[in-house]
């Protein structure tokens, strides 16, 4: 008998795919190569930044989780937290990195099992925007495997991207095309991904 795998993607603009000619986005990418049974829900947000996303956490995705199923969460945000607005970034990388610990305890509380995207770059932000999310990466990163909780590395990356780069410039200077959504799906797929999905979960 199969598992019932639920599994929710919350985060910003680039969990829901926006700029994705296709509507797919990396989510819809990376769900049509996994060969398990999962009823997934994209809950991601545009302009949402952690203390968006930790605050409709629970809310949005307490309701699509069930006692007897194999409960997942996939966490990806950062990059809006790191633009400036006013000379100031968002959110401070130590409230991010704060509001990560707080929904990745909430996991471990529900025994909802996590798995956490780094931040893609905003390319039109800036070279300082790429390196601020960058360090922001490293340290979520750091956070994660601290708590034994697997993390996919995607700022780096993609900010040397020609796909990306190039789509995101060409658009709005952040979001990608459908080939830049297949670079960042790409990413998450050769990394530990297939190995999280076919571990069985309490």
């Amino acid at each position: 008998m199969s598992r019932d795998i639920r599994m929710c993607f919350i985060g910003d603009s680039f969990v829901q795919g926006i700029g994705d000619p296709d509507y797919r986005g990396w989510v819809g990418r990376v769900l049509a190569a996994t060969r398990d049974d999962i009823t997934a829900f994209n809950l991601g947000i545009r302009r949402n930044t952690s203390e968006d996303v930790m605050r409709r956490c629970w809310h949005e995705v307490g309701p699509r989780t069930l006692p007897e199923a194999d409960n997942r969460l996939v966490i990806s945000f950062g990059s809006n937290d790191t633009v400036e607005e006013g000379g100031r970034v968002r959110v401070a990388p130590d409230r991010c990195l704060d509001n990560l610990a707080l929904i990745l305890e909430g996991c471990r509380r529900r025994t909802v099992a996590p798995l956490v995207v780094g931040p893609p770059p905003v390319i039109g932000a800036g070279v300082a925007q790429v390196r601020r999310t960058s360090r922001l990466a490293d340290e979520m990163a750091a956070l994660c495997r601290s708590r034994d909780v697997p993390f996919i590395g995607t700022t780096r990356e993609l900010a040397v991207d020609p796909v990306w780069t190039r789509e995101a410039m060409a658009g709005d200077g952040a979001h990608p095309g459908s080939g830049g959504y297949e670079r960042l799906a790409n990413l998450i797929r050769v990394d530990q991904w297939h190995e999280w999905v076919s571990d069985p979960r309490p």
